[in-house]
C-alpha cells in the first residue's frame, strides 16, 4: 500500500467518524397510566419502608429464623440468583466487543513450490518464522451497533437482578403468610379442643342426669352429636395444619429442631402502620416495575443496533512483529513486519433481512411498553386494594371482637340458666356453638389482617 492510498483511507475514516452517530432512539420513560392519588385510605405517619428491612419489620424470632432459612435454601431463589450470574456474564461478553482484542502470535511456515511452477524449473523450498502482536477484525463502531448491543445486555442484566429481588420479596411474604396460617391453626385447634373438653363434660353430666330420669334421650343425643361435630372440626383443622407445615418445608427446606418458640398470633408485631407516598414514588421503587423498565430500555437499545445494520460495517485488522526466513535472524535489525488492513462491508441486498430485524425490534419495544404499563397498573391496583382491605379488615375485626365478647356474656348467662333448670340444653348448645364460631371468626380475621399488612409491606417494595 502506497502513501497516497493510506491517506485516502484515513481521510475516509475521519469523514465517517465525524458524521457518525448512534441510531438508538432517545429513551423517554412512559407516563404511568394510573391516577396520581390512591383510591384507598393512605397511611400517614407510619414507618417508612424505604429504610425498613424485613429483619426490623418482623419481630417473631421463629419467623426471622424461617425467613433466613428460606433465603438460604429455597431452590427457586437459587435459580433466580444463578440467572443473575448468567446475565452478568452475557453482559461481560457483549461489553468486550467494544474493545479490541490483542493476540500474540508465533508461527513457523514451510512452503514447497513444484519445479513446473518455479522460475528456475526446480522445486523451491522456503521457510518463514513470525512473531507478532495483532488485532483481528475489530469493528469500528461508528454507528453504535456494538454499543447498543452492550447497552441492551446491561439492561437485561439489571432486569434479571430486579426480577431476583422481586422473587426474594415474594418468598419472604410467602414464608410470613404460611407462618401466620400456622399460628392461626394452632390457636383455632386450641379453641376447638377446649370446646371438645367442655362438651364431653356436658355429655357426661347429661348421661348421669339421664340415668336418674332428669334428662331425656334427646338431650343426650344432642350432646353426643355436638361432641362428634367438634371432633370433625378438629380433624379438618389438623389436616390444614399439616398442609401448612408441608408448605413451610417446601419454602425453607429441612426444619432444624432448635428453632425458637413461635409467638402467638396476636403478638406478631405487625400492627404498626406503614407510610405510603404518592403512587409515582411507590411504584417506581418496586422491583417488578424496575425490571419491566429495564426490559423497555433493552428493547430501545436493540432498535439502535438494528438501525445500525443498514450502514457500512468497518473492521480493522492489524499486526506488528518480526519475520525472517531463519530463526537466528528473527529478532535482528530490519526484520520488522507489519500489517494494516481496514475493511468495509456495505449491505446492498439482503432480501429484507435488516428491515425485518428492525421491524422485529420495534415490535418488541411496543410489547415492552405495554408490559411496563401493565406492570404499573397491576402494582397500583395491588397497593390500592391492600390499603382498602387493611382498613376494612380492621373495622371488621373490631366488630368481630365485640361479637366475641357478647357471645361470651350470652354463654355465661345461658349456662347459669341451665344450671338453675330455666334453660334447655338445646339453648346451651346453641350458645356454645355461637361462642366457638365467634372465637374462630376472630382468629381468622386477625390472621387475614396481619397477612394484609405483610402483603402491603411487600407491595411497597420493602424488604
Amino acid at each position: 500500500m502506497n502513501e497516497a492510498s493510506r491517506r485516502a483511507i484515513w481521510c475516509a475514516l475521519m469523514v465517517m467518524a465525524l458524521g457518525a452517530c448512534s441510531q438508538k432512539p432517545d429513551y423517554v420513560r412512559p407516563a404511568a397510566p394510573v391516577p396520581s392519588q390512591w383510591t384507598g385510605q393512605v397511611l400517614d405517619g407510619g414507618r417508612d419502608v424505604r429504610h425498613l428491612g424485613w429483619e426490623a419489620f418482623f419481630l417473631d424470632p421463629r419467623l426471622k429464623a424461617l425467613i433466613a432459612l428460606a433465603l438460604e435454601n429455597n431452590r427457586d431463589l437459587k435459580v433466580a440468583t444463578a440467572r443473575i450470574a448468567e446475565a452478568r456474564a452475557l453482559h461481560g461478553i457483549q461489553a468486550a466487543e467494544s474493545l479490541p482484542g490483542v493476540n500474540l502470535g508465533a508461527g513457523d511456515t514451510v512452503t514447497r513450490v513444484p519445479g513446473d511452477l518455479s522460475n528456475t524449473g526446480k522445486p523451491v523450498l522456503s521457510r518463514r518464522y513470525d512473531v507478532n502482536l495483532g488485532v483481528t477484525a475489530f469493528e469500528l463502531d461508528f454507528w453504535g451497533r456494538v454499543a447498543n448491543l452492550r447497552d441492551a445486555a446491561l439492561a437485561s442484566f439489571l432486569a434479571t437482578e430486579q426480577a431476583q429481588h422481586a422473587f426474594r420479596l415474594a418468598l419472604i411474604a410467602d414464608v410470613v403468610d404460611v407462618h401466620l396460617a400456622q399460628r392461626e391453626l394452632v390457636q383455632r385447634l386450641a379453641l376447638a379442643r377446649d370446646t371438645l373438653r367442655s362438651r364431653e363434660e356436658s355429655r357426661a353430666l347429661i348421661l348421669k342426669r339421664k340415668e336418674v330420669g332428669l334428662a331425656g334421650e334427646l338431650d343426650y343425643l344432642s350432646a353426643d352429636g355436638a361432641c362428634q361435630a367438634v371432633r370433625s372440626e378438629i380433624a379438618a383443622l389438623e389436616r390444614q395444619r399439616e398442609a401448612a407445615d408441608n408448605s413451610m418445608r417446601l419454602l425453607v427446606g429441612a426444619l432444624p429442631e432448635n428453632l425458637p418458640e413461635a409467638w402467638a398470633l396476636g403478638e406478631q408485631g405487625l400492627n404498626a402502620d406503614l407510610a405510603v407516598e404518592l403512587p409515582a414514588d411507590v411504584l417506581l421503587r418496586r422491583p417488578d416495575v424496575q425490571a419491566a423498565e429495564q426490559g423497555l430500555i433493552a428493547a430501545n437499545a436493540n432498535i439502535g443496533a438494528a438501525r445500525a445494520a443498514f450502514f457500512p460495517r468497518i473492521a480493522l485488522t492489524s499486526s506488528f512483529g518480526t519475520a525472517s526466513n531463519a530463526l537466528s535472524r528473527l529478532f535482528s535489525a530490519g526484520s520488522e513486519a507489519w500489517l494494516f488492513q481496514p475493511s468495509l462491508s456495505l449491505p446492498l441486498f439482503d432480501a429484507g433481512r435488516n428491515q425485518a430485524n428492525l421491524d422485529l425490534a420495534e415490535a418488541r419495544k411496543l410489547i415492552a411498553v405495554a408490559q411496563y404499563e401493565k406492570t404499573i397498573q397491576q402494582a397500583f391496583r395491588e397497593v390500592a386494594d391492600l390499603l382498602t382491605a387493611r382498613t376494612r379488615l380492621r373495622q371488621q375485626l373490631d366488630a368481630q371482637e365485640a361479637t366475641d365478647r357478647i357471645q361470651s356474656q350470652r354463654l355465661m348467662i345461658v349456662e347459669a340458666r341451665y344450671k338453675e333448670g330455666i334453660a334447655s340444653y338445646l339453648e346451651l348448645l346453641d350458645a356454645q356453638r355461637d361462642f366457638l364460631a365467634a372465637q374462630q371468626g376472630t382468629v381468622q380475621l386477625r390472621r387475614q389482617w396481619l397477612s394484609t399488612t405483610n402483603q402491603l409491606f411487600k407491595t411497597l417494595g420493602a424488604g
